[in-house]
């Protein structure tokens, strides 16, 4: 087959392929040729079936496999000899779109090579890392929170009015046009005012109740209710208030301890204090990775893939434009045209993530199939219910997979660069270090 360079401008190549019909007709005989030991026909023993006979029966067939092969055989070698590495699935089409049998085959080949990477000096790079150091006032803030998590309830004085956030201990029955509904009573129970656990406007009207009291409370089922039958329905609770209690945080003791699963207080104390130090090095890993990002992107310069970079800009646009419209659930609106920001923030990623590309397949690091495992278990827990049927589609979802192997991929040559690079440790407050989390946003 004849190859012809028809483009070379930047990384932009293009190519024309000139399969002759001799060459076409040849290795059509040589597929039927392999496969006639293998045929039976009618009139004729395995085996023994003329060639010319088995070209008119399965010619035109074979024709299209001879060609197809030969195309991409020719596209394989180009890419060998080359040394040429595709940024997007080439682009191939017939350019003599009138072919007929007995024509030669033309066929234009046309694709953006990913740009040669310019070699870093890891060791060169500099970077200070944050360290925030856990102490007693850190655990004793976190104790605090979870005791007012663990809250208790205590009888407010007789004679008081509920408040927002005091828990009254009702019975009721609900009616719709006088009759009582299924699932509509209940007798002693406990309901904190403000937590929205029940139907809208139903918690406000027992604002200001006292134990002892009866009310009729007033609603309108919301149309979207689970119950067709209640959907939009007027309803009216007979309700009798039996108690009113104040919240109480629990008291920080080997008791709220055993409630989170540990002993003692000093082991939950222990608990709190690795959990912190682990928070707080997350977010100065982030904090640490942010630099050697913005530190990759000025010191690496190459020329980049014009169509990656397109389609990264409008990706970009379109995750932002999604998230200043939330009230926009589907992706039927017009197109969304990505501005000069857009545009530099998708040149950075598209540079950055082709220079951690190039630098992981240099230094073989991969992502293990127990890796790869535990993400998808760790994802799989946001479906409670239904892990087993989330962890069957990633198996079976090739892009699926791609998507959650980027992310490790990423994190371990970022990890193998900070262990080459210069990196020391600078020890701040935990505002400083919220600070430059929250800067990570900002950008």
């Amino acid at each position: 087959m004849q190859v012809t360079e028809t483009q070379n401008e930047g990384l932009k190549r293009a190519y024309k392929l000139m399969l002759t019909a001799q060459e076409l007709d040849d290795k059509v005989n040589a597929k039927l040729a392999e496969a006639q030991p293998e045929v039976q026909m009618k009139g004729f023993r395995k085996g023994k079936v003329p060639l010319a006979l088995l070209k008119k029966q399965f010619g035109q067939q074979v024709l299209g496999e001879a060609m197809q092969e030969a195309v991409d055989g020719a596209m394989n070698k180009h890419f060998e000899d080359t040394g040429d590495r595709p940024a997007m699935q080439p682009e191939v089409k017939m350019t003599n779109e009138d072919w007929k049998e007995g024509d030669d085959v033309e066929v234009e080949l046309s694709y953006e090579k990913l740009p040669e990477i310019p070699e870093v000096e890891l060791k060169g790079i500099s970077l200070e890392r944050m360290v925030v150091q856990v102490d007693d006032a850190d655990v004793d803030d976190a104790l605090k929170n979870l005791a007012e998590s663990a809250q208790d309830f205590d009888d407010r004085r007789k004679g008081s009015k509920a408040k927002d956030g005091d828990q009254v201990v009702i019975d009721f029955v609900g009616k719709v046009d006088g009759e009582a509904f299924e699932g509509g009573a209940a007798e002693d129970y406990p309901l904190v005012l403000g937590s929205n656990s029940f139907i809208p406007g139903f918690e406000e009207q027992l604002v200001g109740v006292k134990a002892g009291e009866e009310l009729e409370v007033k609603v309108t089922f919301p149309e979207e209710y689970g119950a067709e039958h209640l959907a939009g329905k007027d309803a009216v609770f007979e309700t009798t208030v039996k108690a009113v209690k104040a919240p109480k945080a629990a008291e920080i003791d080997d008791e709220l301890a055993k409630r989170y699963g540990e002993e003692s207080l000093d082991a939950l104390k222990e608990k709190i204090r690795e959990r912190l130090s682990a928070e707080y090095q997350q977010a100065a890993r982030q904090v640490t990775k942010r630099k050697l990002l913005d530190k990759l992107d000025e010191i690496v310069d190459f020329d980049l893939p014009p169509t990656l970079v397109e389609t990264e800009a409008k990706q970009i646009a379109h995750q932002l434009w999604h998230e200043e419209n939330p009230e926009v659930q589907g992706h039927d609106h017009g197109e969304i045209e990505p501005t000069e920001e857009h545009q530099k923030l998708a040149e950075r990623r598209v540079r950055l993530g082709l220079l951690l590309a190039e630098l992981g397949n240099q230094n073989e690091i991969e992502v293990t199939d127990q890796e790869m495992t535990q993400a998808i278990l760790t994802e799989a827990r946001k479906y409670p219910g239904q892990e087993q049927q989330f962890f069957q589609f990633v198996q079976q979802n090739q892009q699926m997979q791609q998507q959650m192997r980027a992310p490790i991929f990423e994190d371990k040559v970022v990890d193998y660069i900070l262990e080459l690079a210069e990196v020391t440790d600078k020890e701040v407050s935990k505002e400083d270090l919220q600070k430059a989390v929250d800067s990570l946003d900002d950008d």
